[in-house]
């Protein structure tokens, strides 16, 4: 297996498979692939365990079906591109080690990776989308490619070393890190500090990515620029009308 990450902005993660070799995604994350690349969609990749497995998956914020990509007869090629503006990142897993990452960091991984919760914490309607805190728990051997948002700040924790940051930044970090959620201190901090109500606590040992882009922030400016009063109704009608009028004029056509 090869690997290559291309682009900047919009990154690419393009990997080789030789024949029987493999990766797992979740459903809708494929960008493209070779002829000799075979798909199949299931349940089971990404977590093992039969239906526990999948419990523990879709707890950890994951999508019920993973789908498989495998070289057949012949090495190909898959390749995955980010959602968003950011950065793909490599992690090997194995020897104990395992990584939390924030709800949609995962991309892609080799079969013998596991994807199940990490952390989960309610936060009340209105925070994260009404959803809570989630994060997956990235485990058992082999490599996992992580799809964190805008630029990254890596920080290596030492023993005991407190960072405090907003949630929506938390990329990813290693499970030897402790992580909590505790209110913003003071009042006028939470009504008027205009940086939300919660913090997440990180403390070393371990590292930790930090992303510069959170999701909820970019989908609030974008909301910005949508339209906002158009009525249904009002849609429906100009449909309806649209399609009446080229009855109309095939009609009228015709008759010429």
């Amino acid at each position: 297996m090869q690997t290559r990450i291309q682009g900047t902005t919009m990154p690419v993660l393009e990997i080789q498979l030789d024949p029987n070799e493999s990766v797992f995604s979740e459903s809708g994350e494929l960008s493209w692939m070779t002829a000799s690349i075979q798909m199949a969609t299931h349940t089971q990749a990404g977590g093992g365990g039969g239906l526990f497995g999948v419990i523990k998956r879709v707890a950890g914020g994951g999508s019920i079906f993973m789908t498989e990509y495998r070289a057949i007869q012949y090495p190909g090629e898959v390749a995955f591109a980010t959602r968003v503006p950011g950065q793909i990142v490599p992690v090997e897993l194995g020897q104990g080690g395992e990584y939390l990452v924030h709800r949609h960091g995962f991309l892609c991984a080799t079969p013998q990776v596991t994807l199940g919760v990490g952390f989960q914490q309610s936060l009340g309607a209105g925070v994260f989308g009404g959803d809570g805190f989630l994060l997956q728990k990235l485990g058992g051997y082999g490599m996992a490619w992580l799809e964190l948002s805008g630029e990254l700040v890596v920080r290596d924790l030492a023993p005991g070393e407190v960072l405090r940051v907003h949630p929506g930044h938390v990329g990813a970090f290693q499970s030897s890190v402790g992580f909590t959620i505790t209110m913003v201190p003071g009042i006028k901090n939470m009504i008027f500090g205009g940086d939300g109500i919660f913090l997440a606590v990180l403390t070393g040992p371990g590292r930790v990515w930090l992303q510069t882009l959170t999701v909820s922030r970019l989908a609030h400016i974008i909301s910005e620029y949508l339209p906002q009063n158009q009525a249904p109704q009002a849609t429906a009608a100009g449909i309806g009308g649209g399609l009446l009028g080229g009855i109309v004029g095939s009609i009228l056509s015709g008759d010429q």
